[in-house]
């Protein structure tokens, strides 16, 4: 029996950047958290402890600080898109590299450098590079979001379904429904508006979650998925994870009570979690940045 190395990568995970534009007295904030992840020719390291080929994350942690400098944090995806061709073309024995991006909003306050941190959600991106010159499958960009947190409070029933000894769970025609969406999705090309194109995609996710009426939660999620690919011809794919945010009708009647689906207890465990994929019929085999 012979032991073979398998797939490997290394990098630096975690690299929080902020990035301050000041034009005159009126400043912007870009706030990233980066993580880098390099593979290629790195058998000898682990092979042999032999390090010539190893490009040190501290190093890689350095490279994202100067290029926060050089060339400033516009669009995420075009910064990852830069620190990967980087490293990819600088480095002979690396041959793909794979960057990580969340991004954390800040809203001006008042005045020209004040600002509070918005909202629950994260921005995300994730990009992948065999090379500057690479194209077609040799470099790809998904978008995304997590933590957005979302809820109708009525336009939702869940009844018909599957039942055995063990179910418990009463059929209803109205309830609440609400969930944290963590959405990725995927572009056609490295080409995008990307600021553009995130706002739109996320505005198509709302709009479809508020306008649907839900008789289930997997319901709603192709909804959300279909809306935002019928709206944006860059992208192809959409891989949604939500999980079911329970909201139980509190039993007040030994206080003498009613209660007409107007007090609820909020559990957060355990929970359903929904998972899917909506795609086009010509979307292009998935990249390396989906694994």
């Amino acid at each position: 029996m012979a032991i073979v190395l398998g797939p490997n990568r290394y990098g630096k995970a975690e690299v929080r950047v902020v990035r301050v534009t000041r034009d005159g007295g009126t400043h912007r904030i870009r706030d990233l958290n980066v993580g880098v992840f390099l593979s290629g020719d790195m058998d000898d390291v682990h092979l042999t402890g032999d390090n010539s080929a190893v490009l040190p994350t501290d190093t890689q942690k350095n490279t994202v600080f100067a290029f926060a400098k050089k060339y400033g944090i516009g669009e995420p995806e075009e910064f990852g898109l830069l620190l990967a061709r980087h490293f990819v073309d600088s480095q002979p024995a690396v041959h793909h590299a794979r960057v990580r991006l969340e991004e954390y909003a800040w809203d001006r306050i008042t005045g020209p450098h004040s600002f509070v941190r918005g909202g629950t959600e994260v921005r995300t991106a994730l990009v992948h590079s065999d090379g500057s010159g690479g194209s077609g499958g040799s470099e790809s960009v998904v978008s995304g979001l997590r933590d957005l947190t979302v809820l109708n409070s009525t336009g939702s029933e869940f009844h018909g379904f599957a039942q055995d000894g063990f179910t418990t769970l009463e059929p209803t025609d109205d309830r609440v429904l609400a969930t944290a969406v963590t959405a990725r999705w995927r572009h056609r090309g490295t080409g995008s508006d990307w600021d553009a194109s995130y706002a739109a995609a996320r505005a198509a996710l709302l709009d479809a979650f508020a306008t649907t009426h839900s008789l289930s939660l997997q319901q709603t999620l192709y909804a959300m998925g279909r809306r935002v690919l019928e709206e944006r011809p860059e992208l192809c794919e959409v891989r949604m994870s939500m999980p079911n945010k329970h909201h139980f009708l509190v039993d007040l009647a030994p206080f003498g009570m009613d209660n007409d689906n107007e007090v609820y207890f909020a559990a957060d465990r355990p929970y359903g979690l929904i998972e899917g994929t909506v795609l086009t019929d010509d979307a292009p085999d998935a990249p390396s940045a989906w694994q």
